[in-house]
C-alpha cells in the first residue's frame, strides 16, 4: 500500500488548494495555459484524462470547451476539492503508475506539471500510453531539465552585479529534492531531458510538438526573470493508430 504523502503532497494539499484559484500561478496563467489550451482546441478531443489533476483546474477548463474530462490524483483531499469545485466533473483517486481507467479510453491524456512529482516515471508513461486511444495524443507540460538541474545546486550570485544566478548542477544524475514555499513542502525530481524522451519513445510514441513557450504578459520583473532563465516546456506525443492489416 503506497503512502499518498510519500512526496509531501498530502500534507501540502490544503495550502495548495488555498493558493490555486481558477486563475492559477504565474507559470500556468501567463506561460502555459494559452498554448496548452490551443493544443486542446486544435486536437478537438471528445474525451480527456488529466493525470495528477490536483484540485481540477485544467479539467474545468477543458470541460468548458466541451471535452468530457476525467481527473485522477493520488491525494484524496485534492480529489475532494476538485469535486466540490466541479460537481458535474468526474474525478478519481489513483496513482499515475496504476491509472484506474480502461485501455484506449481517451482521445487526449494530459500531464500538466506532474511528471516532476512522479517517482515511477517509466511506469507512469506506460500507463498514459495504455489509456490513450490509437491515434490519440499525450500532452505534457513540465519543468525544463536545465531549470531542475539548477535547483540541485541552489542559487549563486554574481560577484560584480549581485544578480542571482542559476548554475547547472549534476545534470545527468536523477535526483529527488525537497522544496518549501508558501506553506508547501514537497519533493520534485530532477531528470535529464533524455530520461523523459526515452520514457515516451520506449512506448512507441511519436513526438508531434515541442515548445518552450514565453510569457504572454504578467508582472514585468517576473517576465524579465523568466526571459533570463526559461523553465517550462511542452511536448505532444501521438500513439500510432492501429494497423488496418
Amino acid at each position: 500500500m503506497r503512502d499518498p504523502d510519500e512526496n509531501g503532497w498530502q500534507s501540502s494539499a490544503p495550502a495548495w488548494i488555498d493558493r490555486m484559484s481558477d486563475r492559477g500561478d504565474f507559470s500556468r496563467l501567463h506561460v502555459l495555459d494559452t498554448p496548452m489550451l490551443a493544443r486542446v482546441t486544435a486536437l478537438r478531443p471528445e474525451t480527456a484524462l488529466d493525470v495528477g489533476c490536483g484540485e481540477g483546474r485544467f479539467c474545468r477548463m477543458m470541460a468548458k470547451m466541451g471535452v468530457a474530462a476525467v481527473g485522477v490524483d493520488p491525494i484524496p483531499g485534492m480529489v475532494e476539492a476538485a469535486r466540490k469545485r466541479h460537481p458535474d466533473g468526474d474525478y478519481h483517486v489513483g496513482f499515475a503508475e496504476a491509472l484506474p481507467v480502461a485501455d484506449d479510453a481517451f482521445d487526449l491524456v494530459v500531464s500538466y506539471l506532474t511528471l516532476i512529482d512522479i517517482d515511477g516515471l517509466e511506469d507512469a508513461v506506460a500507463e498514459m500510453a495504455r489509456v490513450t486511444a490509437p491515434g490519440g495524443r499525450i500532452l505534457v507540460a513540465n519543468l525544463t531539465s536545465f531549470s531542475t538541474s539548477s535547483a540541485v545546486m541552489g542559487p549563486r550570485y554574481c560577484r560584480d552585479t549581485g544578480e542571482k544566478l542559476k548554475p547547472l548542477g549534476r545534470y545527468l544524475s536523477e535526483e529527488k529534492l525537497w522544496f518549501e514555499w508558501d506553506g508547501l513542502r514537497i519533493q520534485n525530481w530532477h531528470r535529464p531531458l533524455s530520461t523523459y524522451m526515452q520514457a515516451f519513445l520506449s512506448q512507441g510514441l511519436i513526438l508531434r510538438q515541442f515548445d518552450e513557450p514565453a510569457p504572454e504578459c504578467g508582472p514585468p520583473e517576473r517576465v524579465r526573470s523568466y526571459a533570463r532563465m526559461p523553465y517550462l516546456m511542452m511536448m505532444e506525443w501521438e500513439k500510432p493508430a492501429l494497423s488496418s492489416v
